[in-house]
């Protein structure tokens, strides 16, 4: 992922050289950077150079700043990953329980619920981030249209600035949630073992929640672990719309400056994130299931 990364950027138009000096230099200063940075190198030459600072542990410096990649990326992972947290969690609270109530009373209450996950697939992130912001933010003055809250300063402060954040990035999440729960849970309840627990007089409640829903737990868990990563690369739209100070933006940012150690380091992390999440996804498989962790 590391090594195709850095190869396309690498192709993208852009001179770091350029973005550092700005316009109208020598064309020998110019040369001259780009040999301090080793821009002059092969690009595969490049490429195993940062290896070889990674085997070292380092993530390398900034070309723009030469500010240190790790303390750059750690100063903005916080944003990132309380944005995608909150997020998930909204998401699969609501997707979840809209799931759970078609499945249940279909009808009207189903086409509902197809219609609401269908809209928050369809509509485009960013405009329904700008709607939004016209609604609560200009309009209203309910909420801050951009910024970012440390929540150990003022958590409620923090809160409120995340709300459109995760309203924008929730919509989707919470349609692709809630589709998956239906069908896993419209499958569990038409199996013997769950006709048989209903002829034994097992309350409603607890059919259910302790049988119905943990038996359909593993398609939805595999639903929420997808939801959590897609909503990696969501953070770059919702973190440049909101000014969010994440790694997202950060990206953005490195990008068009084609600063590529902080590049590389962003894919690391996320690629990182992507591994622990699908850990923790396996383990709630094996709780869930005892079967998979005999197995």
């Amino acid at each position: 992922m590391t090594a195709l990364t850095f190869f396309l950027v690498s192709l993208t138009p852009g001179d770091p050289a350029v973005v550092i000096l700005g316009q109208n230099r020598a064309p020998e200063e110019y040369q001259r950077l780009r040999e301090q940075l080793g821009l002059l190198q092969p690009v595969p030459v490049q490429y195993a150079n940062w290896v070889a600072t990674l085997a070292h542990g380092s993530l390398g410096t900034s070309i723009f700043n030469s500010e240190s990649v790790v303390a750059k990326l750690n100063a903005r992972l916080g944003v990132t990953l309380s944005l995608v947290t909150l997020t998930a969690v909204v998401s699969s609270v609501i997707g979840v329980a809209l799931g759970i109530a078609s499945a249940l009373r279909r009808g009207v209450l189903a086409r509902t619920v197809d219609v609401i996950s269908l809209l928050g697939i369809v509509l485009p992130s960013f405009w329904v981030a700008l709607v939004l912001v016209a609604i609560f933010a200009v309009r209203l003055h309910w909420l801050p249209a951009i910024g970012y809250v440390n929540p150990a300063a003022d958590p409620a402060g923090w809160l409120r600035s995340l709300v459109l954040p995760v309203a924008v990035l929730a919509g989707p999440a919470i349609g692709l949630i809630a589709q998956q729960t239906r069908n896993a849970m419209l499958d569990v309840l038409e199996r013997p073992f769950i006709r048989t627990l209903r002829a034994g007089g097992v309350r409603p409640l607890s059919l259910i929640y302790r049988h119905a829903l943990r038996n359909a737990g593993v398609p939805i868990l595999t639903v929420i672990g997808l939801v959590f990563i897609g909503l990696l690369g969501g953070t770059i739209i919702a973190e440049n719309v909101f000014a969010l100070p994440g790694l997202g933006g950060l990206a953005v940012e490195a990008t068009g400056r084609h600063d590529l150690p902080v590049i590389q380091g962003i894919v690391l992390y996320f690629t990182v994130i992507v591994v622990v999440v699908n850990l923790l996804v396996d383990l709630l498989y094996a709780w869930l299931n005892p079967r998979i962790r005999v197995s």
